[in-house]
């Protein structure tokens, strides 16, 4: 599967875990992030990604700051993207199989690593419910 991925300096340390975990499951990712934990403006790092996904040059995204709020709310200014800020795996679940979430926002300074590998992992494995949820996605563009 095609990934992007993107990061400020908060979240370095977790994007080169998560690019290796991914990659050893045979993914691609693309990396938009910072690779320095030198102060950067997250959205330089995030609008990237976001732009991936809504072009279909990537399956999913995954976004990574000190909060995840504001990777968040970048992401989710581009008109496709459902990006979910998610702190546990039971939340990660509920994104993906509710609202369809494209882009899973993880907030590096109240999360561990390896919890953040059991979010992607839930992430990439749990499917879109449909039914119900679909109305309610489909209401969620402005009007």
């Amino acid at each position: 599967m095609q990934l992007s991925i993107g990061n400020d300096h908060a979240g370095v340390g977790y994007k080169q875990a998560i690019i290796q975990h991914l990659e050893s499951k045979g993914h691609q990712v693309h990396n938009h992030g910072t690779d320095t934990e030198d102060s950067v403006d997250y959205p330089d790092f995030i609008h990237p990604v976001a732009k991936d996904v809504s072009e279909g040059k990537s399956a999913l995204g995954i976004i990574i700051c000190g909060s995840g709020n504001g990777a968040a709310m970048t992401a989710n200014k581009h008109q496709s993207i459902r990006a979910a800020l998610c702190w546990n795996k039971e939340i990660v679940a509920l994104a993906k199989s509710h609202n369809n979430a494209n882009i899973l926002s993880l907030p590096a300074r109240f999360i561990s690593i390896p919890q953040a590998l059991v979010m992607v992992d839930t992430f990439l494995e749990t499917s879109f419910e449909g039914g119900r949820h679909q109305g309610r996605i489909d209401k969620m563009p402005c009007m």
